[in-house]
C-alpha cells in the first residue's frame, strides 16, 4: 500500500506547473507527505522516468510545433480550428495551441530530481554518488531539451530552476531572454554530460531512449547551431562521429528501420512507446488515412511522389511508399508512422499502431547540422562530403555546388526537408535560416512558408511574417492572467 501511495504522489506531481494559481496540496491518502516520499533511490528513479514519460506523450505537439507553420504538411478536414489558425498565421493569445504548460510539467519533474536527489542520498546508503549524478544529469538533459523547444516556439520564457513545492513558492516569474536561457542550458549540459553513460544502460531501448553522452552532444550541437556558434556545433557532432561503433547511417535498404522497428544504429535519442504497457504514441492517429488530420503538402508530394520524380535524382529510398503513400488521385498520407515496411502496403496493426518511437535526434540529422556549420565558416569541401554522404545513402547523386554559404544553406535546407520530413524539424530549420546574419534571408523564409497556405491568405501571411517577432507564438492568454509578471510578445499587443 505504501508503494502504491508513493506512486500516487508521483502522479500528483505531474500536475504541479508554473501555471498553478495556488499550490496543490500533495498529501495523498494514508498520510504520506513529500518528506516521506523522497527517501530511496527508487523514488528518484520513478520521478526521472515520470519526466521521460511526460515528455514522450508530447510527440503529437512536437510534430505540430515543428511542422504545421512550415511547408511539408497540410491540414485535412479534421485539423482542429486552433491548429488551422496557427498554420495560416491567424494566431491569437487565447489559442490553446499556445499553452506551454506541458513543457513546464517536464521542467518541474526535472527540478524535483535535481533538488531532492542529493537529499535522498543522505538517507539511502545504497544510493551511490555515481547513480545520483546520473539521475540528475538525465533530468538536466530533459530540462534543457524542454527549454530549447520553449525558446524556439515562444522566444523569451520564464526560466524556472527550482521545483514548485509549497504554497509560498514563487509562481510569478517574469520572462528571461531566450538566448540567455540557451547559454545557461549549454553550461548546464556541459557540466552534467560527464555523469551520463555512452552505452551502459541495460537494454537497447534505454540506450536509445535515455540520455547518453551522444544525446547530450546532439542537443548541444543543435543549440549551438541555433546560436550560430558554428565551431561548437562542429565539435559536438565530431564527438558523436568518433563513436562509430555506436552510431552510423543505416544502409539504404534498411532506411525504413528508423521507424519500424526503431532504435536503430542511427538513432541517438528517441522517445519510446510500447502499447502493451499502455504507452501509446500520437503519430499513427494524426497521420493515418481515415483520421483526416495531417497530410503531406503539395511540396512534399512533389518531393516524394513517383509522378513528380526527378529522373536524374529519384527518391527511391525516401520517396513514395516510404515517406508518403498514395491511396488515390490527390490522396496521400504520411507513411513513416503508419507503415511497417517501405512498400506502401503493409500497415501497422494491433499494438504496433501506437508503438512508433518519436525520434528527437539521429545520425543523419547531426551530420547535416555539421555540414551547415562548416559551410557557414567557408569549409565547403568538408560540408560537401557530409551533405553527399547523406544523399548517397538515399541513392542520390552527389551535388556539386558553388562555393557560397547561401548555395550550401539552400541545399542543406532542402536535404533536411527530404531526410527529416515530418519529424518535427522543418519550421525550426526555416527559423534558423531566417534569423541568420541579422535576418538577411527573411524574404526566403516568407517565400517558402506562404507557398503552403490558401491563395487568399498568401499576401496577409507574407505581411505578418515580415516582423520576426511574429515567427514566435504569443503567451497564452490565461498564463498572462495567472502571472502578472509576464509580458506579452510585443507582436501580439493588439
Amino acid at each position: 500500500m505504501k508503494i502504491m501511495v508513493k506512486y500516487l504522489l508521483i502522479s500528483l506531481l505531474l500536475f504541479v506547473t508554473l501555471s498553478c494559481e495556488q499550490w496543490m496540496e500533495l498529501i495523498p491518502p494514508e498520510g504520506l507527505t513529500r518528506e516521506e516520499f523522497w527517501k530511496t533511490k527508487e523514488d528518484v528513479e520513478a520521478v526521472v522516468m515520470g519526466a521521460y514519460e511526460t515528455f514522450s506523450v508530447m510527440d503529437g505537439p512536437l510534430f505540430k510545433y515543428g511542422e504545421i507553420r512550415a511547408d511539408m504538411v497540410s491540414g485535412d478536414i479534421y485539423q482542429s480550428d486552433n491548429e488551422r489558425q496557427v498554420s495560416e498565421g491567424n494566431i491569437y493569445p487565447e489559442n490553446w495551441f499556445c499553452n506551454w504548460s506541458q513543457f513546464y510539467k517536464v521542467i518541474n519533474y526535472c527540478n524535483e530530481v535535481i533538488k531532492n536527489a542529493p537529499i535522498v542520498r543522505e538517507n539511502d546508503n545504497t544510493f551511490t554518488e555515481y547513480l545520483m549524478r546520473q539521475y540528475i544529469s538525465e533530468a538536466t538533459f530533459l530540462r534543457g531539451l524542454a527549454y530549447f523547444y520553449l525558446v524556439r516556439i515562444f522566444k523569451d520564457v520564464p526560466l524556472v530552476l527550482v521545483p514548485t513545492e509549497t504554497d509560498d513558492s514563487e509562481l510569478y516569474i517574469p520572462k528571461t531572454d531566450g538566448d540567455e536561457i540557451l547559454r545557461f542550458v549549454i553550461d548546464d549540459l556541459k557540466a552534467a554530460r560527464q555523469y551520463v553513460t555512452s552505452d551502459g544502460y541495460k537494454t537497447l531501448e534505454e540506450i536509445r531512449g535515455r540520455a547518453t553522452k551522444a544525446a547530450f552532444d546532439a542537443l548541444l550541437a543543435d543549440i549551438s547551431l541555433w546560436l550560430f556558434d558554428y565551431e561548437a556545433c562542429i565539435m559536438y557532432v565530431e564527438n558523436i562521429e568518433n563513436t562509430k561503433d555506436l552510431y552510423d547511417l543505416l544502409p539504404s535498404a534498411k532506411w525504413f528501420e528508423l521507424y519500424y522497428p526503431g532504435n536503430s544504429l542511427e538513432g541517438i535519442f528517441e522517445f519510446q512507446f510500447e502499447t502493451s504497457r499502455s504507452q501509446n504514441n500520437s503519430m499513427y492517429g494524426i497521420t493515418t488515412r481515415y483520421n483526416y488530420q495531417y497530410d503531406p503538402s503539395e511540396k512534399a508530394i512533389q518531393y516524394f511522389a513517383r509522378e513528380f520524380a526527378n529522373e536524374s535524382a529519384p527518391e527511391l529510398v525516401r520517396g513514395e511508399d516510404a515517406s508518403i503513400k498514395k491511396w488515390g488521385d490527390n490522396d496521400y498520407v504520411i507513411w513513416k508512422y503508419v507503415g511497417r515496411a517501405p512498400d506502401g502496403k503493409t500497415t501497422r496493426t494491433g499494438t504496433d499502431q501506437y508503438s512508433c518511437n518519436w525520434i528527437v535526434y539521429r545520425y543523419a540529422d547531426v551530420l547535416l547540422m555539421k555540414a551547415e556549420a562548416l559551410s557557414q565558416i567557408g569549409q565547403f569541401l568538408e560540408a560537401s562530403e557530409l551533405l553527399n554522404q547523406v544523399r548517397r545513402r538515399a541513392g542520390l547523386p552527389d551535388l556539386i555546388l558553388s562555393e557560397s554559404a547561401t548555395a550550401y544553406e539552400d541545399a542543406i535546407l532542402e536535404e533536411r526537408a527530404l531526410e527529416l520530413a515530418f519529424e518535427g524539424k522543418r519550421w525550426f530549420d526555416l527559423l534558423r535560416m531566417g534569423r541568420r546574419n541579422d535576418y538577411a534571408r527573411k524574404s526566403k523564409l516568407i517565400e517558402i512558408v506562404v507557398e503552403n497556405v490558401p491563395s487568399t491568405q498568401k499576401r496577409i501571411l507574407a505581411t505578418k511574417l515580415t516582423n520576426p517577432l511574429g515567427w514566435y507564438l504569443p503567451i497564452y492568454k490565461y498564463e498572462l492572467e495567472r502571472n502578472k509578471n509576464l509580458v506579452q510578445n510585443p507582436y501580439y499587443n493588439y
